[in-house]
């Protein structure tokens, strides 16, 4: 079998851990019980060993299509052929608290004609590391991993196939067959496949839970679809028991196919956190932004006090993410190598108390006031950072290659002292105020001093380099510029080209940085950041207030990428040259950014501000 295309893929999920589900029926990743727990499934990882679980017709020539159920996380894959129609409603009930939520369901259907199926469930626990035993007893079977129990329950004969299971079943116009892989106790006996009925029910349950969920959702401006898309798809990679959302429920999608940029995104950045809770709360999701926020501020308050914060978090709120390579999985396509842990929490990124600041500041200002107490280990935060702010760091993109003077990352170290100061003074809250108004005016005239570059006629990626970075495009979004200052307009002009012409856009989809004329410590190229598309969009909506061409751009540039999306509104961390996804799947940052332009996009065409 060859590799599906990663945009070929949906998702469903629980909120502790979640599965993609391929336009073929297959399920080609799943980590149990949780996000960050090892595979179960990751045939996406390695086609031979890596393990899934798959449910599709018999027959060749058959057309499949996927789709959600309106306004939920239920997903349908549809298959279309002369002799029948079939479907497989896939979903992990959420919404019914006794019954245990680690499960996936599977309910076959053939709504015409006749379909013959094939069942193939593989697992490969623990990566494809740890061998398991297989169990079948009558109509249910059983895989006993390290630490691990999964019962396949279902309504159709089954037989073992090896240390797999396998089944081939037909079924005609209305009739339904039910398939669950459900997590049990190591010592717990076989329970009975519920019958159609009961699963019924749980359908139900969980489409109506997820529809209860977006009708918090405030927002009624353009491209609403999309928006409520994004916004189920933050809920899905929401980790419940603390609030922590995940970067993506992947690791190791590469970032160039063949290439080593492959890393585990499964985890929680601070940097993450302001962008998180002002998407959350511009669309009316208080209570998320609330659980979000007491996630952020426990990391905060016991970090070590005169050490940096760490950059990256377990969703448990762990520290020891350590990075190791699985050799003997092939990767996607062969990109190797395979990563689980993430180095980079060892890294040095001053940016993130920017972010962490700034997200203080607006759930203050839009959910709820912080405490004196959480106020006082920012102020030590914030006092550290006087006396650091001007050391080199690895920046936003976690470079490899050594650290620099980045210029984001003294951007944001500004915004920490910027949004200290407006929330001391808000609040009324003591603080070195004198302090700290000198370092946020040193850090500005830094800024404008070493990281302008009038050879380029823009603000550059570090300091003596004349290489651009889009990160600068966040700018006058955190109000450090106007939109329209001269120089964030030139800055503007220099990102919006082609490469070929010295810039960073390409058909309207922005990279990050030019891999050929700056060295990140790794090898290969990278496709465009959807991100920084939508930061791009932003920044041009901005600018569109005083210049109504730059605010046309940004309408086109927006409607360009949201054709850039797979056919369920999801998107990847990149895409590539011929628009294919790219990097992690589904990218919480990429959703987030969505909703950030198209609140912003909305309300400066109705004329209103951002």
């Amino acid at each position: 079998m060859n590799y599906q295309p990663i945009e070929n893929y949906g998702i469903i999920g629980n909120m502790h851990t979640s599965a993609l589900v391929g336009i073929d029926g297959s399920i080609d990743w799943y980590c149990c019980p949780h996000f960050d727990s090892p595979s179960v499934f990751a045939a996406i990882l390695d086609n031979s060993i890596g393990g899934r679980f798959r449910i599709a017709p018999r027959d060749k020539g058959v057309t499949h299509k996927q789709l959600y159920w309106p306004d939920t996380n239920v997903l349908i894959t549809r298959f279309l052929s002369d002799g029948g129609v079939g479907e497989i409603d896939d979903f992990m009930p959420v919404g019914t608290p006794h019954l245990t939520p680690h499960q996936i369901i599977r309910r076959v259907k053939v709504v015409r004609g006749e379909m013959t199926f094939r069942l193939e469930c593989r697992p490969a626990f623990d990566y494809a590391r740890a061998e398991h035993k297989t169990h079948l007893h009558g109509g249910t079977a059983r895989f006993d991993g390290p630490g691990l129990s999964l019962t396949l329950l279902t309504s159709v004969p089954l037989r073992r196939n090896g240390n797999a299971i396998a089944s081939e079943f037909t079924l005609r116009e209305g009739e339904t067959a039910v398939v669950i892989l459900r997590q049990v106790d190591n010592d717990a006996e076989n329970p009975p496949c519920p019958s159609v009925e009961e699963v019924e029910a749980m359908f139900r349950s969980t489409v109506g839970y997820w529809k209860r969920w977006l009708s918090q959702c405030t927002y009624t401006g353009r491209w609403r679809e999309m928006v409520h898309r994004s916004a189920l798809m933050l809920k899905l990679l929401t980790f419940e028991p603390t609030g922590a959302i995940v970067a993506a429920p992947t690791c190791s999608l590469p970032e160039h196919i063949g290439g080593v940029r492959n890393w585990d995104y499964r985890y929680t950045w601070i940097r993450d956190a302001a962008f998180s809770l002002y998407g959350l709360l511009r669309i009316g999701f208080t209570d998320e932004a609330t659980h979000f926020m007491e996630w952020l501020e426990a990391r905060w308050r016991y970090a070590a006090e005169g050490e940096p914060l760490q950059i990256v978090y377990g969703i448990d709120g762990r520290s020891d993410l350590k990075e190791i390579e699985l050799s003997h999985l092939s990767g996607y396509r062969d990109s190797k190598p395979v990563r689980i842990g993430n180095g980079a929490h060892s890294q040095l990124q001053l940016d993130i108390y920017g972010e962490l600041m700034d997200s203080v500041y607006l759930y203050n200002k839009y959910a709820s006031p912080i405490s004196y107490d959480a106020w006082t280990r920012l102020r030590q935060l914030l006092d550290w950072l006087c006396s650091n702010w001007e050391r080199p760091d690895e920046g936003i993109w976690e470079v490899r290659g050594g650290r620099q003077h980045f210029v984001y990352s003294k951007l944001m170290c500004w915004v920490a002292m910027d949004r200290g100061l407006r929330l001391a003074d808000k609040r009324s809250f003591p603080a070195d105020r004198t302090r700290w108004l000198a370092e946020r005016d040193r850090i500005f005239e830094q800024i404008m001093e070493k990281g302008w570059c009038s050879e380029r006629g823009a603000f550059v990626q570090a300091y003596d380099s004349e290489v651009l970075d889009a990160s600068n495009l966040i700018m006058p979004l955190v109000f450090f510029l106007a939109p329209n200052d001269p120089r964030m307009l030139r800055t503007l002009d220099a990102i919006n080209k082609p490469p070929s012409a010295g810039g960073l856009v390409t058909d309207g989809m922005v990279l990050r940085y030019d891999t050929d004329h700056t060295s990140d410590g790794l090898a290969g190229g990278e496709g465009t950041f959807n991100m920084c598309t939508f930061w791009l969009v932003e920044a041009l909506t901005r600018a569109g207030r005083t210049d109504p061409r730059r605010l046309d751009e940004a309408r086109l540039l927006f409607e360009r990428m949201l054709g850039y999306a797979n056919h369920l509104g999801l998107y990847a961390e990149e895409l590539g040259s011929s628009g294919e996804a790219l990097g992690n799947f589904p990218q919480a940052f990429t959703h987030l950014a969505l909703i950030s332009a198209a609140f912003n996009l909305d309300r400066a065409l109705g004329g209103g501000m951002g």
